[in-house]
């Protein structure tokens, strides 16, 4: 690759920072890039901003990426990295996607300093999250617990649990690895009890659409595998048209090469789940994803499908 000097826009917060680093890290490897060749700008974003109400309120999903982007389209930086999870199925105009890391683990993580798992909450808890899904999910399974607001980095997180504020919360298992918090993980939990968010543990590299010199540097980054799973997941969160106040979660996993993709609708409340599963070529990945969406589209109740005024 020709001597360049990339530019990479992230959050400051320390997961992204950990994730931008990792994204620095490959493309020196993957080009033999001296370590100033490849640099991190941090991007204030309006969700690091507003930390007094929840997601829901001010926004739903663009609320991390904005800025970035922002800033992607005025050329002040080359790439964004991101968190796929936060990511609007809709770009802006001229933006693209142009590579997706290998995943890590993509299940939530159970924390907690009294309890060894979920199951083993006792009745009327109190759980602390800001995750609108996780929230649903967990009054689903147990319709007794209290689930409050719990917003902040994961570090923040943390000490509100350590301070007693809820006897447990939930955070990704992928994001607690990558910032060497793994000891902290009470118990993963599976998936067949917590599906987990559209593309959760995958960071993506997003770009301008006609910049050919990023589209190479960041092409030996891809990974196909992750690519069909979440063309699979985000396909069937737009066809569901979700956002941070509907609860929706999916996931996908290339085995053998061929794709199984499981998602799931839930009432804010937890009181009702839509669920479908679909498996088929990876080729057929895009369909897959809106194949399932259209299941879930003829079962569930209208009132949970009407999209919210953002």
């Amino acid at each position: 690759m020709q001597a360049t000097r990339i530019r990479i826009g992230t959050r400051g917060s320390p997961l992204a920072l950990a994730q931008a680093h990792e994204v620095k890290d490959r493309l020196r490897a993957a080009h033999g890039l001296s370590d100033d060749a490849v640099t991190i700008h941090v991007i204030k974003t309006t969700g690091d901003r507003v930390l007094d109400r929840p997601l829901s309120e001010i926004g739903g999903k663009g609320l991390f990426t904005k800025e970035i982007e922002e800033a992607l389209l005025a050329n002040e930086v080359d790439l964004a990295v991101h968190s796929m999870k936060d990511v609007q199925t809709v770009l802006p105009d001229g933006l693209v996607i142009g590579a997706l890391l290998p995943r890590e683990d993509a299940r939530d993580a159970f924390i907690s300093l009294r309890h060894k798992d979920f199951s083993s909450l006792p009745k009327n808890a109190i759980v602390g999250t800001s995750s609108l899904r996780r929230k649903a999910q967990a009054l689903h399974a147990r319709p007794d617990l209290t689930v409050i607001e719990f917003r902040g980095n994961v570090q923040t997180r943390l000490r509100k649990l350590e301070e007693g504020v809820a006897e447990a919360t939930f955070l990704a298992v992928a994001g607690l690895n990558r910032l060497g918090l793994s000891d902290r993980i009470t118990s993963p939990v599976a998936m067949e009890h917590m599906l987990p968010a559209v593309a959760q543990g995958v960071i993506g590299l997003e770009i301008r659409e006609d910049d050919q010199t990023s589209v190479a540097a960041i092409a030996p980054l891809n990974d196909a595998r992750t690519a069909w799973a979440v063309a699979a997941e985000r396909a069937f969160l737009a066809r569901l048209e979700g956002s941070c106040r509907t609860p929706i979660a999916g996931h996908g996993v290339v085995e053998d090469g061929k794709l199984h993709f499981r998602g799931e609708l839930l009432s804010p409340d937890g009181l009702r789940c839509y669920e479908a599963a679909r498996s088929g070529s990876v080729d057929d990945a895009y369909e897959i994803g809106l194949s399932a969406a259209d299941e879930i589209l003829s079962q569930a109740d209208a009132a949970i499908l009407v999209r919210p005024n953002l």
